[in-house]
């Protein structure tokens, strides 16, 4: 467990970008792609050595455009209509962008499986060498998402830059506390949680689950939602400190996650390794055998 008598610290840069729905629009697929690669020049100018993007950072398909039944009603998708050749080209100049900037560049996109089988939502983790060296998929699916368009995934991510672990989850999950409680127990310091934009307070979800598990939480979300939740990061005892500018511009928010700083030192040092005591069972020796204990209806 990371603790701040052995503290662990990266510069994280977290991005919102403009979100595009139509996977059949190349100058719109192009247009994504330019702007994530200037967000991780700007991401590398401030000193980052991991930026992360938001759910559907090239392209979020949407349920209308891509459904048979569409535009006006939602039905399976046929995903003959992606522009899946440019889709790629695009990620391929990320990923070699990466690798010349010696970034490392959590994206989230649709990856592509064997016909007939639907695509997985998911977030590559591409290294510093311009490789992809893990990919997450997205387990809890929305109603829509699974009955229409994705396969889900199965399991958690993890994977470390200088010492520091990382999570991911993507789009609805937020919702979805035993996910986080997970990379919890997978000894991870920061979860990284992409959306393209989700019902409920996302911001104040992001803080809970930053607290209640004391890691870090990165929240990366389109820049057109910014307004109400823009882009952050939250530290371990559940403060923002960082976020993008809420006027929907694209952007970067980037800081250091330092274990031994004051937003995180005692939550990392005291705070996680007591509550996993604690659900450890030692309560049991100092449960009582007592009739006043026992009975719930005792008065006073």
């Amino acid at each position: 467990m990371s603790e701040a008598r052995n503290p662990k610290s990266v510069r994280l840069a977290v991005a919102q970008t403009p979100v595009r729905e139509d996977p059949r629009d190349v100058e719109a697929l192009r247009g994504s792609g330019r702007e994530v690669r200037a967000l991780m020049r700007e991401a590398n100018a401030q000193g980052a050595r991991i930026v992360h993007f938001p759910e559907g950072a090239i392209c979020f398909p949407s349920k209308f455009v891509m459904s048979v039944d569409g535009p006006g009603a939602v039905g399976p998708a046929d995903w003959d209509r992606c522009q899946w050749p440019v889709l790629q080209s695009e990620l391929a100049a990320i990923a070699e962008l990466a690798r010349e900037l010696r970034l490392w560049t959590v994206i989230a996109s649709v990856h592509r499986l064997t016909g007939p089988n639907r695509p997985h939502n998911s977030i590559y983790v591409i290294s510093d060498h311009g490789e992809v060296v893990t990919r997450y998929d997205e387990r809890l699916l929305s109603k829509t998402k699974v009955s229409y368009m994705y396969s889900p995934g199965v399991s958690p991510v993890t994977f470390e830059v200088d010492d520091v672990r990382f999570g991911c989850l993507l789009g609805m999950e937020i919702h979805y506390p035993e996910l986080f409680a997970e990379y919890e127990k997978l000894d991870v310091d920061c979860v990284l949680f992409s959306t393209s934009g989700t019902p409920g307070n996302t911001a104040a979800q992001a803080q809970g689950h930053a607290t209640v598990n004391s890691y870090w939480v990165s929240l990366s979300v389109p820049s057109q939602h910014s307004a109400t939740a823009p882009s952050g990061i939250v530290a371990p005892n559940g403060e923002w400190l960082a976020r993008c500018p809420a006027d929907n511009s694209p952007s970067v928010a980037v800081m250091n996650l330092d274990n031994s700083s004051e937003a995180a030192a005692g939550a990392v040092t005291y705070g996680r390794p007591w509550r996993r005591e604690a659900r450890s069972g030692i309560y049991t020796e100092h449960q009582v055998s007592d009739p006043r204990s026992e009975d719930r209806t005792a008065a006073f």
